[in-house]
């Protein structure tokens, strides 16, 4: 699919995006409890079942009563030190974290937005079962910014700072068990205005905003800590969220699809409109399969289920109308039904042989549901009260198709075709009512001075890179790592060579992780003794990996370990010595070459190449 702006202003393309990120603090939001998830056995479960209920201006939100109809169950994992009774609702919440307060408040410098005088914090419905409380709390902290990408001006309407969701420990169709220990860490939510005109550049301003965050230095890394929600529609189609996109790589290819998806389900309208499609009622039809040996209908009837199936005039081929990569009208259903926990649907756009009916008991179905040439049907098997409820939802959806496309959040399908499915209705702001038990935070000149100091800056930022490395890409890399606070306190303080701290950091890094070396557990003030002894030319830089090595086991100073390891640079007299030892040693008149090779043979991490040469 194309990235010309002028064809996703034809189709009416809007797109914004809500991007999430963790802060790396030392407490959560609104408790003491600690951000490091080190603990892993839960000291206690607590139960709990959810309920929707009135926001604000009195309506109960669409996605919250959805939640509520699946009646499940929440089992949350509480933690010693990582989780405590605010994080269950059962403590009023502390004061808001003014670390966390602080680094928001530097990224809207960054994004040039009008800072509030006061924040109040809200309380956000969330029933799915990720906050035991049933709701998220959450400030706005700025409002009215702008960032130019690739010379694209992006409108900034929102900026909060909020609390992270409990992390899914385990699902099931009736209970879902959760880990509170991740819930309650600082979380900025920055959102765009939905005028990214295109797929390509809709992953461009991704980046671009998650390079800003980690440029504050207190980005929470690692899997789940940045999420890239996707707000899209195009023109007679709906507002369609997008959740779960972990690779950003992939974020134009998701929502190319959703485009896709849209078109073909518009297509499907047209058609079943003018066919002046219609849907029957749902009927029992249990009886006809009383006898069959269908696998999918005989396990359910054993277990003394139900069948039940609806007739959808006009509807033959639609269900079977692909609309995605390996997806059709009749998938999109079956998500529907299967919220109810049913297994999903049998539609009649399908090959009924890969199931083992009869024909006898196809063609009593039809005859049940009073079906013509035209006409199509859909099935389901399963517990009585879970199959009402997911016909009840199929036919719903089904029905829909004569309307367009539901307003929806969907999240992630298949992550290597780049498809989604449904998750719920989208929600609305009837979900928001404010939290009395936290008191107003007044925004302080002080508290602005100190964070405007702490602002990132992207474009400086790649200017002082530029600078030191003169390496486009090792720059972006750099950039975007979580090493960048660390490489520019060992520059400034050892001053190394910035490109050997660079690769050593990105690259030779990564390869020890790869080789199992616990690299990430050396200290930073190690590290910054390895590259001091380094600059100052007490070891080598073949020396530096297997010092890192040994740093990794034992966490001693630089100087012993390149002692004890005999590491230490051999240089100058001595160097000299050395080399008038390997010549007796060969004898007669050695070549440089076989001097070099002689000597380095033997105390390879120990010489430095370029002075040997010169010595030579």
């Amino acid at each position: 699919m194309t990235n010309d702006d002028n064809y996703y202003k034809k189709i009416g393309f809007m797109c914004g995006l809500e991007i999430h990120q963790r802060i790396d603090t030392d407490e959560k939001l609104f408790c003491s409890c600690t951000t490091k998830h080190e603990e892993k056995d839960a000291g206690a479960t607590v139960v709990r079942r959810q309920r929707a209920v009135a926001g604000e201006v009195g309506g109960i939100d669409v996605s919250a009563k959805f939640e509520e109809l699946r009646q499940r169950s929440f089992l949350y994992n509480v933690f010693a030190d990582e989780t405590c009774l605010v994080d269950i609702d059962e403590e009023p919440p502390h004061q808001l974290n003014s670390d966390a307060l602080l680094v928001t408040l530097s990224l809207a410098h960054a994004l040039n937005m009008r800072i509030v005088d006061e924040l109040q914090t809200m309380r956000k419905n969330v029933i799915d079962g990720s906050d035991p409380s049933a709701f998220q709390r959450s400030a706005m902290v700025a409002i009215d910014g702008t960032i130019k990408v690739n010379g694209t001006e992006i409108a900034v309407p929102t900026l909060f700072v909020e609390e992270e969701s409990s992390g899914i420990a385990a699902t099931g169709q009736s209970a879902v068990t959760y880990d509170t220990n991740r819930l309650g860490i600082p979380l900025i939510e920055v959102d765009t205005a939905p005028t990214i005109p295109n797929p390509a550049m809709a992953k461009a301003v991704a980046l671009y905003l998650g390079t800003l965050l980690r440029l504050t230095g207190k980005a929470q890394r690692g899997i789940g800590s940045i999420r890239q929600d996707t707000n899209l529609s195009i023109r007679d189609g709906a507002r369609v969220e997008i959740k779960g996109m972990q690779e950003l790589d992939s974020m134009d290819k998701f929502i190319e699809n959703e485009v896709l998806r849209q078109q073909k389900l518009l297509e499907i309208k047209a058609l079943l409109l003018k066919s002046k499609a219609r849907l029957g009622s749902a009927m029992d039809v249990t009886h006809i399969f009383a006898d069959t040996s269908a696998k999918v209908v005989r396990d359910q009837l054993d277990k003394d289920g139900t069948v039940m199936a609806v007739a959808l005039h006009s509807f033959k081929g639609m269900l079977g109308f692909e609309i995605n990569p390996d997806m059709r009208l009749g998938t999109e259903i079956s998500d529907y039904a299967k919220m109810a926990g049913v297994h999903g649907i049998i539609h009649s756009d399908e090959n009924m042989d890969k199931y083992g009916f009869t024909k006898e008991e196809i063609n009593a179905l039809k005859y049940k549901l009073k079906l013509a040439e035209g006409d199509a049907f859909i099935m389901i098997a399963g517990e009585r009260a879970s199959v009402s409820e997911a016909m009840e939802l199929a036919s719903q959806r089904a029905s829909y198709a004569m309307q367009g496309i539901p307003k929806e959040t969907r999240t992630v399908r298949d992550s290597v075709q780049c498809t989604t499915r449904f998750m719920r209705p989208l929600p609305t702001g009837s979900r928001m009512y404010p939290e009395t038990d936290v008191r107003p935070v007044a925004i302080t000149s002080e508290m602005l001075a100190l964070s405007k100091k702490m602002a990132p800056d992207l474009d400086k930022e790649m200017e002082r890179m530029h600078a030191l490395l003169k390496n486009t890409a090792l720059e972006e890399q750099l950039i975007l790592s979580p090493k960048l606070p660390l490489f520019r306190e060992i520059v400034a303080t050892s001053h190394a060579e910035p490109d050997f701290v660079a690769h050593t950091l990105l690259q030779k890094f990564t390869e020890l992780r790869r080789q199992g070396v616990a690299i990430d557990t050396i200290r930073k003030v190690r590290l910054i003794e390895l590259f001091d002894a380094y600059a100052k030319g007490s070891v080598t830089k073949q020396a530096v990996g297997e010092l890192l090595v040994a740093l990794a086991k034992q966490d001693n100073p630089v100087s012993k370990l390149a002692e004890e390891l005999s590491l230490n640079k051999i240089t100058g007299s001595e160097l000299k010595a050395l080399v008038e030892h390997a010549r007796k040693e060969l004898k007669g008149a050695p070549s440089k070459d076989a001097l070099r090779e002689r000597i380095m043979a033997r105390d390879r991490l120990r010489i430095d190449g370029n002075e040997l040469n010169a010595l030579l």
